[in-house]
């Protein structure tokens, strides 16, 4: 019988001496954790600013006119001193294309004639799509000449606007991402100096999507290139 008492007390000092050290390991763990996962999350920017690589003109013209043969006699020979002006400025046949013409009919379109002075209107356009932005910009000042000789220009709309492109994204791209990443430590490791911490590994990342936009609204042929590197790091004391 003592033998068993004694089996008995030696079992209950080893079953209390375990849920002892568990207790202390499942309370010690969480706090282990929350240590570890001490993090700070930061950004990096890189901009560039590049010109534009690839133009796009349209250059729009209309007429009007009650005689639809003589109309379309009118934008040919418009159209003709466009694209001779163009060749005066050094640009190839393959770096102009020229649209057929959207005519409208007003009294078909109004049912009837209804005091209509000019029956029949056009639009045409003349494009240019060039490499050689400097060469279609100084271009454009030539076209005053054109409308002296008595050809109409049409506005400034939205799809008449000269489009400016840059193309040399990929080349940019590893270096500014290296650029942000590197921005983005220097302000964590700032954020862990000040908080008597010291920068871990890296717990996540998020690269934005780059983004092309004109520098302002004056200068499309000029473009800000922009990305933003979102990275999370561990912190440690």
């Amino acid at each position: 019988m003592n033998n068993k008492l004694k089996e008995a007390f030696v079992l209950g000092i080893f079953l209390f001496l375990g849920f002892s050290a568990l207790g202390y390991f499942i309370a010690a763990s969480p706090a282990k954790f929350r240590q570890y996962e001490r993090t700070v999350n930061v950004k990096g920017l890189s901009e560039r600013e590049v010109p534009a690589d690839v133009v796009i003109w349209p250059i729009r013209f209309s007429r009007a006119s009650n005689d639809l043969s003589e109309m379309y006699q009118l934008l040919e020979s418009d159209a003709g001193q466009i694209t001779a002006l163009l060749g005066m400025h050094g640009f190839a046949d393959s770096d102009v294309s020229v649209t057929p013409p959207f005519v409208t009919d007003k009294i078909a379109q109004h049912y009837g004639n209804q005091n209509i002075e000019l029956r029949y209107t056009a639009q045409q356009t003349v494009t240019v799509y060039s490499k050689d932005v400097e060469r279609v910009r100084s271009s454009m000042r030539s076209l005053a000449q054109l409308g002296k000789n008595g050809i109409v220009f049409v506005g400034h709309a939205r799809d008449n606007s000269t489009e400016y492109i840059f193309t040399g994204l990929n080349e940019l791209k590893p270096e500014m991402v290296e650029e942000a990443t590197r921005k983005a430590r220097e302000v964590a490791e700032k954020f862990a100096i000040d908080s008597d911490s010291k920068l871990g590994k890296i717990k996540s990342a998020r690269q934005g999507q780059f983004s092309v936009t004109s520098r302002d609204k004056n200068n499309p042929q000029f473009k800000k290139v922009r990305v933003v590197s979102t990275i999370e790091y561990y912190l440690s004391d």
